[in-house]
């Protein structure tokens, strides 16, 4: 079949966001990883959607996902606080990015 191959929209920070974004990379990290991180956070709050940028203290990019296992790691935690919970329980549908709803 001819004809031209269309391309879907190129993600950018720019876009509309329906749903709070976070961002995280780790303090071992190459300074130029964690000041894109810091610019694509940026962008995304200056296009006013909800984000959190997350700095990993001694983690780098292989280690940090890890922390997402535990209900208390850094981002075990956030994702944890995008579903309006808390480890052991329930909390209210409200968070640091805003009303859930």
């Amino acid at each position: 079949m001819g004809g031209a191959h269309v391309l879907p929209e190129r993600p950018t920070p720019e876009r509309r966001l329906h749903a709070p974004v976070v961002v995280a990379c780790g303090t071992c990290e190459t300074p130029e990883f964690q000041r894109q991180n810091r610019e694509f956070a940026a962008a995304i709050k200056a296009a006013e959607n909800p984000v959190q940028l997350l700095v990993g203290e001694n983690y780098n990019h292989f280690e940090l996902p890890e922390t997402l296992c535990n209900p208390y790691g850094l981002l075990g935690r956030a994702a944890l606080d995008l579903m309006g919970l808390i480890a052991g329980g329930w909390r209210s549908p409200t968070s640091a990015y805003g009303p859930t709803s």
